[in-house]
């Protein structure tokens, strides 16, 4: 049982009871309100943790005006409290308002009690740790991620609020750096599936001669080195989500067993006839145009149209402009922090030279950007002249080796900081010095 009060405010009793008697078995202590206007007056007596709080009142009235205003009322009281939005009418704009302005979560009526209590748990985990922002990690259950405000985002954002709640298949189309994977963890954040982990496998790491006992799991003494029984990926992903990223990378022999999986919607491992019952929902990301692919026939027209049931588009971050600063300012306070460099802040002339650049490698690069900046800025302003900037930006396609060389200038810039000093340079990095010093062997520093 979690130790939180959760405030429960709906005009209609028999949901009232029906919601203490769920929650008091989960969470502290429960308290109940039918009447709106004694919200605040309920949340400073009571040092509430958490409110759910229904978004219709008045009888016949289904606009969803009264929830929103008393959101906003409670936001402005105590801004860091979760809300959770409870609706009759599942109207997906009103959903997205509620989440744009505050919202930590909406649940539909009549509501799943799993799903009811993994958002409430989850919401109350948020409120402990900051929200991630698009193109970092999380894992299943993690705080939502950070959206931004533009209109193509947004365009995502419904698109996100209609199918997350069914098990439609999913493809997320984008370039590298632009989130798909976080997208994916908030897809099935949003999901009925979310009380379980997601898994995830990364197509493009994943060898031929491997991808069975990936996918599939093996038995003991099915291949050479086949010293145990092994669980697969859809195995373990039963009842849950399965991301599958970079399926663009699959070749045609792979795609051929992937579709099989999907249709019979059983596997069977590798050394066993076993067939063993999978229930998934597939998410797949890829950088690439699959719809060319298939037309040269690299893929397989009949998986193209069995994983891309919805497709969405995460638009690169040249063509969100706006969210441009709410990034940088997220990452500017994550590695203040993180370096040791509180108060920082980060001139106008500086976020507009970052709201001009073109962005190759989108959120990642930006990250690491201001991640530099953080730690070769000598004041704790960040001035233009500590952005650096590449023309043809980070090569995000080269993988491992940018983000190698973006490690060892940080590593070189520590060092330089702190005058050769290793154990400064390591508190500042947020490593260990063994781990330091490994590194500079590493990279014949």
């Amino acid at each position: 049982m979690l130790p939180a009060t959760i405030l429960i405010v709906d005009d209609n009793k028999s949901v009232l009871l029906s919601l203490e008697l769920l929650l008091e078995k989960e969470f502290g202590r429960i308290e109940t309100v039918s009447r709106p206007d004694r919200i605040l007056s309920a949340i400073g007596r009571h040092k509430v943790d958490l409110v759910l709080l229904d978004m219709n009142f008045s009888a016949g009235v289904n606009s969803g005006n009264e929830g929103l205003y008393w959101l906003q009322r409670i936001r402005e009281v105590e801004p860091g409290l979760p809300v959770v939005m409870l609706t009759a009418y599942g109207d997906v704009d009103l959903a997205v308002k509620s989440l744009k302005r505050g919202a930590a979560d909406f649940v539909l009526k009549p509501w799943d009690n799993e799903n009811l209590i993994g958002k409430i748990k989850s919401a109350l985990r948020d409120r402990r740790m900051p929200a991630l922002p698009v193109g970092g990690g999380a894992a299943s259950g993690s705080p939502a991620m950070v959206i931004g405000h533009s209109p193509a985002m947004m365009n995502v954002v419904n698109m996100v609020a209609k199918v997350a709640k069914t098990d439609a298949n999913i493809l997320i189309y984008g370039e590298n750096g632009t989130g798909k994977e976080m997208l994916a963890r908030e897809i099935h954040r949003l999901s009925l599936r979310s009380h379980r982990a997601m898994m995830n496998v990364d197509m493009g790491a994943v060898s031929e001669a491997l991808f069975e006992s990936e996918l599939f799991g093996h038995e003991k003494g099915a291949f050479t080195d086949a010293r145990e029984c092994r669980t697969g990926k859809f195995e373990a992903a039963d009842g849950s989500t399965l991301f599958l990223d970079e399926l663009g990378n699959l070749s045609l022999p792979m795609q051929a067993k992937l579709l099989v999986a999907l249709q019979n919607r059983e596997i069977s491992r590798l050394g066993s006839n076993r067939k063993i019952k999978v229930d998934i929902r597939l998410i797949s990301a890829t950088n690439r145009n699959l719809r060319e692919m298939v037309g040269q026939s690299l893929f397989r027209e009949d998986l193209f149209y069995r994983i891309n049931t919805i497709e969405i588009e995460i638009p690169p971050l040249r063509r969100r402009r706006e969210d441009i600063t709410l990034f940088a300012e997220y990452f500017l306070k994550k590695y203040a922090v993180m370096y040791r460099r509180p108060g920082m802040t980060i001139h106008p002339q500086a976020l507009k030279k970052l709201e001009e650049h073109d962005w190759p490698g989108n959120i990642r690069e930006l990250q690491y950007t201001v991640e530099k900046a953080v730690i070769l800025a000598d004041k704790s302003i960040i001035r233009a002249s500590d952005i650096t900037l590449h023309p043809g930006g980070m090569s995000v396609s080269a993988g491992a080796t940018s983000l190698a060389e973006v490690e060892r200038q940080t590593i070189m810039a520590a060092i330089t900081r702190h005058d050769g000093n290793l154990t400064a340079a390591a508190a500042q990095l947020g490593v260990s010095r063994q781990t330091l010093y490994n590194k500079l062997k590493r990279f014949n520093l």
